[in-house]
Parts: structure tokens; C-alpha cells; sequence
């Protein structure tokens, strides 16, 4: 920088100090303008480098780089970076060693214990992994984690090849453990559990969901004095029987999920209100009967905040109960329930008037009567769910727009909306979710309202809303810049005019415009162009798009994870240009009738990275056995489906 007469030879910059510099920075809350930040000059790249803790790669091949300019890393996540491998972990361990404290390693099939013992040696400090749906983390592998012996947080989701000796070896070393996800875990007994409960006596959450466990071990996790969450989604071996144990320890509880638990009854749930009287959380979706008994044994949960009873049946005179036992529910889930109606939810949001969260999906029976005494009582309301809720009309949204300004999420999707329902909660200018599928009497017009006022919105969904046309999309570019996922699928009437303006979006990472069927490879390829973050494409009967819009999409969007190409007509170029992908992991090739069997071959060999395929079953027998079997052993799952050519 050139210093100017004046100030002593002193750059502005530099007389600021680092200390302004880093209070100025912490004001910078987007990644992408942090990085612009960090180029101004040295000083700012060197303090943006310095202070930087927590980073989540895209690309493999650029740890390196990364691990030796974040010197102080803390928070690292590689979960998107299929590639990485023993020697990446050794890596780690040598440049970030003292300095991590957690690491994202889910989804990831190409380390093995080897490496994990070198990172959990060599990085002291570590409290957290995560390796869930990693297929082939095993036995060896926990072993070679029980070597964090600080760590405090360990996730384990769908590690399948995992048994109760591996859950031994983590027990024996990690006795620290204070969060433990053990969900699918099917490998896993009784034996584990009652391992890690016996030796990891700090343990606050454990979730041994769909494991094949019994009464048996619930006796040992009523020692865990600190145990806050007990999630046990699908266990159906444990009864009430399990319910009476629990209940006889475990006083700190205050989170239960026992969703799907089959075996227990509403009597075993009424028995914990004696006890469980800290219960916060309460999960009892597609379980137990809601009886009247059991809702009016929730008058002893003084502090409960959120429940949910997703599937259940539920009377009028239960949501009155709740509305009156549970003044300090802030969420409520009734997606699926039998038996709700205006009479009910009026009653309930007469009492519950902080509910901050409503899910009411499938409640067919509600009327404007119920939406409009939600938002009349529940003015903090920030998110409200009410998909196929066909009774409700204009005045439920228009009352919504007036008495829930707090609202950001909000899910219309089946019901009927019109544009002047549109227009009315457009007032909620602080929504970032807005869900609008099979709304069939929407056009440009409401798009409009939502564009003008919605500056925040991050997510829309027009799933087959047919009256959506390009003048809305040029509007929703234009209002709402931080959109980032947006869904078109079956708009039939948009072209390639629409997706040029889509095209200004440079946050948009998830596009889905199947059956769009007149877009062409020109409207893709200024997708390709403007949106360079694009990580999901779905491109699925998008009959004119061709090689040209694979190939700029390939070009343009280099960290592209997933990708629906079926029943497109691109021929061999365009497909094999997809190797040159690093980073895909997830594609649909069903129906590419423009593809030879060899241009296939080669791509399944060719991408390193996938992780997920689907093919039609008919190719199973024309493709080599022995190349889909190394693309298995790649840890990458094929799904081979049977679906009719229908154009």
C-alpha cells in the first residue's frame, strides 16, 4: 500500500491496529465476504487467517493449503470431501493437532483404523467425531477412537459393522463421553449399552434408536446421574417394564423421544409424571394412545416445552387438557394426527399462548377457525406447518400477515392459496422458509408480494404450483437475493428466460427444475454461470437440455454433489464430462437412452467420489459383475429400480 504524505509514513490501514481490525471482522457474519475481506491486503489476510476457527472443506485436495494458512483450527469438517484418506487424517493430526477440538468425518468410506489412531493420538485436545454412515467403520476403527481420551461427543449413526466389543473399546477409553449416538447402530446390544453406561458416568445424551436392545440395559442407564436425553425411536423390545426402571432413576431427564416404541402403553408414559417432573422435551409420535389420562397427567410437568404426537389420535377435550396443564409449551406437533379440529386447537392455543412452533400437516378438518385463533393468541409464532390443510382459505392468511410478524417458516403446500392469500403474508417479512407445492390458483402476481417484501427468504418451494411463470422468477431474483434452495419441479410453464434470472442468485447451491420441459440447455448453462455454489441439481425430464448444459454445469459448478440426470437426451460427451466432478457423490441415470453401456462403465470407475448411484435393474445384468462389485467396495451404494419409459 503507498503511504501519503501527512501521516508520518503510517498507512491508514496499518494505524488502525489489529485489535480495530478483528472487532471489524467479527462484524463480517458471511463467509464469502470474509474471504473478499482477507484480500484487501497482508494485514487483513494474516488476521483473517489467524482467527479463523472453524472451517468445512468442499475439496479434498485443498487440506494442505488450508490446514497450513488455519493454524488455529478448532471446528473441522470434511464430511463433503469423499477422497480423504489415512494420509489425509495423518495430516490433520501433524498441522492441526493441538489446536482441534472436533471433527466431521460422516458419510466418508476411505480411512480406516490406521488413520484414526493417528488422529485421535496425535490431536490431544479432540472432544468431538462424528463418522456416522461411514459403512465401513467397525470395530477396529471404535478401537482406534477409544485413543481420544478427552473426548466428550461421539456420533456413530448407521455405523452397521459396529458390535458391542467396538462399543467396549470406546467405553474403556472414552470415559469422558458426554453425548452418544448410537442410532442403527444395529450391531449393538444389550452388552454395549450397559458397557458405555457403567464406565461413562458423565454421559448427558444417549440415543440407541432402532437398536435391538431390551429392558435389560435400562436398569444400567438409570445410573447415569447426569443423563439430560434419552432418545429410543423403534425400539420395540422395551415396554413398560423399561418405563419403570427409567422412571426409578435418571431425576435429571429432561428430554424423552420414545417415538415409535410400539410396545409401551399410555399407562407406562403416566407413571414417569411422578418423577420426570424437569421434563422439557416429550416425543411420543406414532407410540401410545392419547388418552384423556394421560394428557391430564401433564399438569405435573411444570417446565415441559415441546411435544410431539405426530400420528396419534387426539380428542378436542386432550388438546383443551393440554391448553391448560402445559402453559409453558413452546412447540407443539400434531403432523398426522386423527381426531383435531378448530374446537381443539382454539382451546389449546387459548392456554399455550407462547407456542412458538405448530405443526398441523394433514389435519384436514381445521378451518380459518383454528388458523385464525393461532395467530390471534400465538403472536411469537416463528414457525407454522400446515401442509394440505385444504379447508383454510384467504382469512387464515390474512390474519397470519397481521398478528405473526415473528413468523419465518411457514409451509402452505396443498392448500389453497391464491394471490391475495399471497399478498397478505408477504407482512411477514421475516420469513426465510415459504412453502407453496400444488398451489395451483398462484401466479406471478402473489410471487410479486413475496419478492417485494421477503428480502430474507432462503427457501422456496413451487412444487407443481403451474401458475408460476418467468415474470415471478425475475421478481424472487431481484427481492430475494439470499435465496438459496429453490424448487421448480413440474412449473411446466417456465423457460429459459426464468432460469437466466434465477442466474443472478450467487448464493443458490440447490436447484430442482425436473419436468420443466421448456428449458433448454441455454437457461442451464446461465444457471452454470451465475450460480457457481450449485452443490444439488435435478434435472430430470428436462427434455431440451442437452450436452451444452451438462458440460457448462460441469465447467461452472466444479463442486457439484449431486445430480439427477435421468430421462435427459444427452448423449456420451456430455455424459462422461461428469468425471471430471471431484466432488459428486449422489447421481439418478435412469432412462439416458443416448448413453452406451460402455460410456457408463467408465464413469462408474472413472468417479472416485460416488457414494450413492440409481440405475435400472435391467442394466444389472449387462453390466460387468465384477466392475459393480468394485464400485460397491468403494463403499458406494447402487439402487437398482424399475421404473416404465413414460415421456
Amino acid at each position: 500500500m503507498k503511504r501519503c504524505q501527512g501521516c508520518l509514513e503510517v498507512g491508514i490501514l496499518e494505524a488502525l491496529g489489529d485489535d480495530i481490525l478483528l472487532k471489524v471482522l467479527d462484524n463480517i457474519g458471511d463467509t464469502g465476504d470474509r474471504n473478499s475481506w482477507s484480500l484487501v491486503c497482508k494485514q487483513f489476510y494474516r488476521l483473517e487467517s489467524a482467527c479463523k476457527r472453524k472451517i468445512r472443506l468442499l475439496r479434498g485436495e485443498m487440506l494442505p493449503r488450508i490446514l497450513r494458512r488455519y493454524r488455529a483450527v478448532e471446528h473441522l469438517d470434511l464430511s463433503l470431501c469423499p477422497q480423504i484418506s489415512n494420509q489425509c487424517l495423518g495430516l490433520v493430526a501433524a498441522e492441526a493437532g493441538p489446536s482441534l477440538r472436533s471433527i466431521d468425518l460422516s458419510r466418508l468410506v476411505r480411512f480406516s483404523h490406521l488413520g484414526l489412531s493417528v488422529l485421535a493420538k496425535g490431536c490431544e485436545n479432540l472432544v468431538e467425531i462424528d463418522v456416522s454412515y461411514c459403512g465401513r467403520f467397525g470395530d477396529m476403527e471404535a478401537a482406534a477412537v477409544s485413543n481420544a481420551k478427552n473426548l466428550q461427543t461421539l456420533k456413530l449413526v448407521k455405523c452397521q459393522m459396529v458390535s458391542d466389543l467396538g462399543l467396549g473399546w470406546i467405553a474403556l477409553g472414552c470415559m469422558k463421553l458426554q453425548d452418544l449416538n448410537l442410532k442403527w447402530c444395529v450391531g449393538v446390544s444389550d452388552l454395549g449399552v450397559e458397557l458405555v453406561a457403567i464406565k461413562c458416568k458423565e454421559l448427558r445424551s444417549l440415543d440407541v434408536s432402532y437398536l435391538q436392545i431390551t429392558n435389560k440395559c435400562i436398569a444400567s442407564i438409570t445410573q447415569l446421574s447426569y443423563l439430560e436425553t434419552f432418545v429410543s425411536v423403534g425400539c420395540v423390545c422395551i415396554d413398560d417394564k423399561g418405563l419403570t426402571l427409567l422412571k426409578n432413576g435418571c431425576k435429571s431427564l429432561q428430554r424423552l423421544d420414545v417415538s415409535k416404541c410400539q410396545s409401551m402403553s399410555s399407562t407406562g408414559i403416566i407413571s414417569l409424571a411422578n418423577e420426570f417432573i424437569a421434563l422439557q422435551q416429550l416425543n411420543l409420535a406414532y407410540c401410545v394412545p392419547v388418552t384423556n389420562a394421560l394428557l391430564a397427567s401433564f399438569d405435573k410437568y411444570d417446565s415441559l416445552q415441546s411435544i410431539r404426537f405426530d400420528g396419534c389420535e387426539i380428542s378436542s377435550s386432550g388438546l383443551k387438557s393440554i391448553g391448560k396443564s402445559c402453559k409453558s409449551l413452546m412447540e407443539l406437533s400434531l403432523s398426522k394426527c386423527t381426531g383435531v379440529t378448530d374446537e381443539g386447537i382454539s382451546a389449546l392455543v387459548g392456554g399455550c399462548t407462547g407456542l412458538k412452533i405448530l405443526d398441523i400437516t394433514c389435519c384436514r378438518d381445521l378451518t380459518d377457525v383454528a388458523i385464525t385463533a393461532v395467530a390471534t393468541s400465538c403472536g411469537n409464532l416463528s414457525c407454522l406447518k400446515m401442509e394440505s390443510c385444504a379447508l383454510v382459505t384467504e382469512r387464515s392468511l390474512y390474519m397470519l400477515g397481521d398478528r405473526c410478524p415473528f413468523l419465518e417458516v411457514l409451509d402452505l403446500t396443498d392448500c389453497s392459496v391464491s394471490n391475495t392469500g399471497l399478498k397478505s403474508i408477504s407482512r411477514c417479512t421475516g420469513l426465510t422458509t415459504l412453502k407453496l407445492g400444488l398451489c395451483e390458483n398462484i401466479s406471478n402476481e402473489g410471487l410479486t408480494h413475496i419478492a417485494a417484501h421477503c428480502s430474507n427468504l432462503q427457501e422456496i418451494d413451487l412444487y407443481r404450483s403451474v401458475g408460476i411463470g418467468d415474470t415471478g422468477l425475475a421478481a424472487l431474483a431481484s427481492g430475494c437475493p439470499k435465496l438459496r434452495m429453490v424448487n421448480l419441479s413440474y412449473c411446466i410453464g417456465i423457460t429459459d428466460h426464468g432460469l437466466k434470472s434465477l442466474s443472478q442468485l450467487e448464493k443458490l447451491y440447490n436447484l430442482e427444475i425436473r419436468g420443466c420441459f421448456l428449458v433448454t440447455s441455454a437457461g442451464l448453462s446461465a444457471i452454470a454461470s451465475g450460480c457457481k455454489r450449485l452443490v444439488e441439481l435435478d434435472i430430470k425430464r428436462c427434455y431440451r437440455v442437452d450436452d451444452m448444459g451438462i458440460m457448462t454445469v460441469v465447467q461452472c459448478c466444479i463442486n457439484l454433489r449431486q445430480i439427477n440426470v435421468s430421462y435427459c437426451p444427452i448423449s456420451d460427451a456430455g455424459f462422461l464430462a461428469l468425471v471430471n466432478l471431484s466432488c459428486l457423490q449422489n447421481v439418478n441415470l435412469v432412462h439416458l437412452r443416448n448413453v452406451s453401456l460402455d460410456a457408463l462403465a467408465f464413469v462408474l470407475l472413472a468417479c472416485e467420489s460416488l457414494t450413492k448411484i440409481k440405475l435400472l435393474k435391467q442394466l444389472k445384468s449387462l453390466l460387468p459383475s465384477n466392475l459393480i462389485r468394485h464400485v460397491e467396495d468403494k463403499g458406494c451404494r447402487i439402487r437398482w429400480v424399475e421404473k416404465p419409459l413414460c415421456i
